[in-house]
C-alpha cells in the first residue's frame, strides 16, 4: 500500500515534471521567435536609415539645391553687374 502510494507521487511528480519542461521548450520559442522578429525589423530599420542619410546628403548637395532653383522654381543666375554685394 504504501509502496502504491509511492509509486502515485512519484508519477505525479515525474508528469508534472514533464509538463513543466514542455512548457519551458514552448516558451523559449516563442521567445525566439519574437527576438527573430525584432531582428528582421532593426535590420529595415537600418536600411531605411541609410536610405534616408543618402537622401539627405542627395537633398544637400550644392548642385541639388541649384538644380531644383532651375528647374522648379524657373530661378536664373543674374548678370554680374546686376549682383549687389552689401558689407556687414
Amino acid at each position: 500500500m504504501l509502496t502504491n502510494r509511492l509509486l502515485s507521487v512519484v508519477g505525479i511528480v515525474l508528469l508534472l515534471s514533464a509538463l513543466a519542461v514542455i512548457y519551458s521548450k514552448y516558451y523559449s520559442r516563442l521567445v525566439f521567435l519574437e527576438i527573430q522578429k525584432q531582428e528582421r525589423a532593426l535590420d529595415q530599420y537600418e536600411v531605411e536609415w541609410g536610405q534616408m542619410q543618402l537622401e539627405q546628403m542627395m537633398l544637400v548637395e550644392q548642385n541639388r539645391v541649384e538644380l531644383v532653383a532651375k528647374e522648379k522654381l524657373k530661378l536664373v543666375m543674374p548678370i554680374r553687374e546686376k549682383i549687389i554685394y552689401i558689407k556687414p
